[in-house]
């Protein structure tokens, strides 16, 4: 009878051994398989990118976590709902077009300027001159070109044309979806004359219509120049 007893709780014994170490086996391949398809899919950006993804980000309200430099679950999120709010392809993977937007350059990517325009921002610049001013003179078009170019080499904006125009909440005709109408010659002529040098606003960063405009913060900007219905300033 003893031994009989005996045996049964060795068996238990071995049985509950074995389930534990299984189980343990399963759980770290579960966790090690996670790890993978997080860094395959994080694999886009460095630490120190994605710092400064996070730092953007939680400058205009996306991400609400810690600046670490990890790409966690909190990040991926907040890069999804600046795509979704920029008209980007959804992934959560901060690539080209999205660091664009963000006004930054990934480390294996290549960066765009005034003096290095590339047809995607030229077509960019011109949609934004359409949307934003097809109703003005060529003079007063040239002006909103030349003030998304003085965005973009103010140290106060995102360095990249697609970085400035997609900024939130920094141009009506982002929000209302007449960026996406498709410009005319003259807003290309516009925006070339812009990146060849040519600014009517005399450095301007802000402007406004001021039959429309609503926030008193713009009406204390230092004026430049009024050009048709816009008033530019610094």
């Amino acid at each position: 009878m003893k031994k009989t007893l005996l045996s049964i709780v060795s068996f238990i014994f071995v049985f509950a051994f074995m389930f534990v170490g299984v189980t343990s086996l399963v759980n770290l391949n579960d966790r090690t398989l996670d790890r993978q398809v997080d860094l395959s899919a994080d694999a886009a950006t460095t630490t120190a990118e994605n710092r400064t993804i996070q730092t953007k980000l939680k400058r205009w309200g996306y991400y609400t976590g810690n600046v670490d430099g990890i790409y966690g679950p909190l990040t991926r999120e907040a890069v999804r709902y600046f795509q979704r709010k920029n008209g980007l392809s959804v992934d959560g993977i901060v690539g080209p077009q999205t660091a664009a937007a963000l006004g930054m350059t990934l480390s294996s990517g290549s960066s765009s300027s005034s003096s290095s325009i590339s047809s995607s921002d030229l077509n960019l610049l011109a949609r934004c001159v359409y949307a934003e001013a097809r109703g003005e003179s060529y003079v007063g078009q040239v002006a909103i070109a030349a003030v998304v170019l003085n965005r973009v080499e103010s140290p106060s904006f995102p360095n990249t044309i697609a970085g400035v125009i997609y900024q939130p909440y920094a141009f009506t005709a982002v929000n209302d979806g007449q960026i996406n109408l498709t410009p005319n010659s003259t807003a290309y002529k516009a925006a070339q004359d812009a990146l060849n040098g040519w600014d009517p606003t005399y450095g301007a960063i802000y402007y406004y219509n001021p039959a429309t405009a609503t926030s008193s913060w713009i009406w204390s900007r230092q004026t430049t120049v009024t050009i048709g219905n816009h008033v530019f300033a610094v």
